[in-house]
């Protein structure tokens, strides 16, 4: 068996080809387009790559960001980060709030993420959000796995029923991704640091979601044949390259579905950060599709 593609890539520019439709007419019938605020903190060379790929697929589709992103030196202190946070909360035109991470080491992330308004929390990080999808009313979703869960329905997979396997519990993917999984009907199993055996939990699993930022932590020769494989892992290697969480070699002779690393869940993640800013556009204007 050979696993068929996911391709991210593929999949995140048919969404962004509806979606810049989408904004031009709701910038014609409003006066104005989605605004979406960039801040970056310190010098950090992959946030600034990072960044920069969100602001030109702003621009792509017709999204505000220029005009509200702020780039702000390495020692800014948390009282100055949190007093631009509380204008952009109160400014109307700024439709979505984005502090990219990792922040110095002065400022408190979570001190951050819980200033942002929960409507303008378009990464879905703020325990309300979480706390919606928690509770199956979901809002504004966390990028990473709403971008997963969009490359799931790519295989036409009924999630109802499916043993899946999320490797790795971080706040920013393993956990709601758990949470969306679980919301479309999966059995959901987390592994994380402390699991005893966790080439046991992988053997059985139907799905597996791999995001430790760990290269190669999961086996090629554990994937359950026909199984899917989402590799959220982007780890760099001494010679430069990227990898993923998942040997991809192994893993694509057994599983029927996987991801490639890159050009997998990364376009899936700006793209879904762009349509939280419409979303977040909508419901501040009052205009629900």
């Amino acid at each position: 068996m050979k696993a068929r593609t996911l391709d991210g890539k593929t999949v995140a520019a048919r969404i962004r080809k509806t979606m810049t439709e989408e904004v031009a007419a709701l910038t014609a019938r409003h006066g104005r387009a989605p605004g979406l605020a960039v801040i970056l903190v310190g010098e950090d060379a992959a946030s600034e790559v990072y960044v920069r790929n969100k602001k030109k697929a702003c621009v792509d589709c017709g999204i505000e960001s220029e005009a509200f992103s702020q780039t702000l030196p390495a020692n800014t202190t948390q009282q100055h980060l949190l007093g631009l946070i509380a204008e952009l909360n109160a400014n109307p035109k700024v439709d979505g709030i984005l502090v990219q991470m990792p922040l110095p080491a002065q400022i408190n992330p979570e001190t951050v993420i819980e200033a942002i308004e929960p409507d303008k929390d378009v990464d879905g990080f703020h325990p309300y959000n979480v706390g919606r999808l928690a509770a199956r009313i979901p809002s504004l979703r966390s990028c990473t796995p709403y971008g997963c869960m969009k490359l799931l329905e790519e295989t036409g997979i009924d999630l109802h029923g499916q043993e899946v396997v999320v490797v790795g519990a971080s706040n920013i993917v393993g956990r709601p991704m758990a949470l969306e999984l679980l919301l479309a009907g999966a059995t959901v199993t987390v592994v994380h640091k402390f699991t005893r055996d966790l080439q046991s939990h992988v053997e059985r699993a139907d799905i597996v979601v791999a995001a430790a930022g760990k290269p190669g932590l999961v086996k090629g020769a554990w994937i359950k044949p026909g199984a899917v494989v989402i590799d959220v892992g982007i780890n760099r290697l001494p010679d430069g390259s990227l990898t993923g969480d998942v040997e991809f070699a192994p893993a694509a002779e057994r599983a029927g579905w996987i991801t490639p690393v890159p050009g997998g869940v990364g376009p899936m993640t700006i793209t879904m950060l762009l349509a939280n800013t419409v979303q977040a556009f909508r419901e501040h204007l009052g205009d629900a599709p």
